[in-house]
């Protein structure tokens, strides 16, 4: 037989059998490396693959640890950490259901809104959802909420950090496609291409990011106008409205000021992603100080828990360099190549492709875990049927939100689950989730036919 097609077929083999691994429930970093390393022993067996590959494997490491964009990951989660830790979210969270009481559905768009605040400011889904689960689901449970409406409100607002800035999410794919769209510009021909920045990739998730805010906004108050019950107002008592004026900028300037310090300066091109990340942890300590909430044990589990969360980013990324390697020796890429060129649609039909399979594997895998297997698998040839890097970035995130959100298996929902009352059932969950589950399908079907929604900002600001 062939060689070619012998490595073509062990590549695809090794796709399928990571997946099947990971369904098992082996830690991910390990069983990248270790199907990599499997496969990649039949390859050396049937002659289809040379170990001495691995040897590229410790200048790549060496590359991501010293790759001066990836340095702001760490930092943004500690800024996100430490902000859960001062009760900033709590804060806000409670003052911005006063604001909103006396609107019918006034709790559900509080929730929102501040879902979109700590999405600007933390960028850690998990914590977002757990922390508005705690805070809101039993004020809008004993105001009357339907506990449908409810949960879904939570769980849409709290994944709104895998898409708006600074997602970390979107660091580490501006970085991935910036070096691939420097590869595949080059195989082109064209030598000075216009580089893929993490800044612009910021700029082009902010009005995808308020498109989906609007949306959600909307549901809710068409909902609230249509079943009134499932949404009642919560009147601020009298006693209480004198100073909410003097509550509610207290609460939300300094998260805002923040926001404008970290993203401001990125867009503004005055400071890098890392040194903007350096601004907002030293932000996240100073406003922690100011609501005296920082000590040496918060800031201890803050510093483990940034440590924890960071190892487990880096050793999936070194675990995928391993999964790379071998995919590609073994002629992966031109498998992938082939069958994506040959998609009815020409671009269109690959791209489509593409966002199924990261949907479905959406449903198994972590977001970090996707786009670290199938972004350089698939992007090199998106981008070299001339698909914007910019506009694939943000449709990737969208798209990995809503699998984060779609039942049975959406990680948004499990976090839910795990502090929600009793009373509220698993099927509630899922029931409540499934209109916004549309509504980020309306919201990516949107920026797929008008892809103006996320290149026009990058493009006036660099």
């Amino acid at each position: 037989m062939d060689p070619v097609l012998i490595g073509e077929i062990l590549a695809a083999l090794m796709f399928v059998g990571v997946i099947g691994v990971l369904m098992i429930g082996f830690p991910v970093a390990f069983s990248l490396a270790g199907t990599a390393i499997i496969f990649g022993l039949v390859g050396w067996w049937l002659g289809v693959y040379d170990p001495s590959n691995y040897g590229s494997l410790a200048g790549r490491y060496i590359g991501l640890m010293t790759n001066e964009v990836l340095v702001a990951v760490p930092l943004f989660v500690f800024m996100g950490v430490m902000l859960e830790r001062s009760g900033i979210a709590e804060q806000l969270l409670l003052t911005m259901g006063k604001l909103f009481g006396n609107l019918r559905g006034g709790l559900a768009l509080s929730v929102i809104v501040v879902g979109a605040l700590l999405a600007a400011s933390t960028g850690v889904v998990g914590a977002t959802v757990v922390t508005m689960g705690l805070i809101s689901l039993p004020a809008m449970l004993r105001a009357g909420y339907d506990p449908k409406l409810a949960t879904g409100v939570i769980c849409a607002s709290g994944t709104l950090g895998q898409i708006i800035p600074p997602s970390t999410v979107l660091i580490f794919m501006g970085d991935i496609l910036s070096g691939i769209n420097a590869q595949v510009q080059m195989e082109k021909g064209n030598f000075a291409p216009e580089p893929v920045s993490v800044g612009a990739l910021f700029a082009g998730a902010i009005i995808p990011g308020l498109l989906l805010v609007a949306l959600y906004a909307a549901y809710v108050i068409f909902k609230a106008w249509r079943d009134p019950q499932s949404a009642p107002a919560t009147p601020v008592p009298e006693s209480e409205r004198a100073g909410l004026l003097r509550e509610v900028v207290v609460a939300l300037i300094p998260p805002l000021l923040l926001i404008l310090a970290v993203l401001g300066s990125i867009l503004a091109g005055i400071a890098t992603p890392t040194e903007a990340a350096s601004v907002g942890s030293v932000g996240a300590l100073l406003l922690a100080a100011l609501r005296r909430r920082l000590s040496f044990p918060i800031l201890k589990q803050a510093v483990i828990s940034t440590a924890t969360i960071t190892s487990m980013v880096f050793i999936i990324l070194f675990g995928a360099a391993v999964f790379s390697v071998v995919f590609r020796m073994m002629g992966g890429d031109n498998l992938v190549h082939e069958f994506l060129s040959s998609m009815p649609g020409g671009a269109i039909g690959a791209i489509i492709i593409v966002m199924f399979v990261m949907f479905l594997l959406g449903f198994i895998l972590d977001t970090f875990e996707i786009i670290f297997i199938v972004i350089p698998i698939t992007a090199p040839v998106l981008l070299a049927l001339d698909v914007d890097p910019i506009w694939l970035g943000v449709m990737v995130g969208v798209n990995l939100q809503t699998s984060f959100l779609t039942p049975p298996f959406g990680f948004a929902l499990f976090y839910l689950r795990g502090v929600a009352p009793s009373r509220v059932s698993t099927g509630m969950i899922y029931k409540g989730v499934i209109p916004f589950v549309l509504l980020q399908i309306l919201g990516l079907v949107t920026l797929f036919f008008f892809p103006q929604l996320i290149t026009w900002l990058p493009s006036m600001l660099y």
